[in-house]
């Protein structure tokens, strides 16, 4: 498996992690963009604080759920199979998904 320098695998018979659960990804995603277009409608409408800051803790909640659910499809997908490999291709996906965890965990 070669791997480009956006962390892309190069050769048509690669999937991502997350490919089998594509669908169900995008369905949720439509649903955080209608959360986030009723977070605007709520602002434009001048509705209550606390009851746009509620919303904005669930989109938040919705958005997290999704980046651990694509960070566990990633670690038994893509870190897995590198691990097999072994070497640098390992240890290289394994600092990638450490930096990812690290954004999610400090977002």
């Amino acid at each position: 498996m070669t791997e480009t320098a956006e962390g892309q695998c190069c050769g048509s018979e690669h999937h991502h992690g997350y490919h089998d659960s594509k669908a169900k990804y995008l369905a949720r995603l439509r649903r955080i963009e209608g959360q986030a277009r009723g977070i605007h409608r709520m602002v434009d409408e001048e509705e209550y604080c606390i009851d746009i800051l509620t919303q904005i803790a669930a989109l938040t909640s919705a958005l997290e759920n999704v980046g651990l659910s694509l960070l566990k499809d990633h670690l038994s997908h893509c870190v897995m199979d590198a691990a097999k490999t072994g070497g640098q291709v390992a240890d290289d996906k394994i600092d990638e998904a450490m930096a990812a965890i690290t954004r999610l965990v400090k977002s």
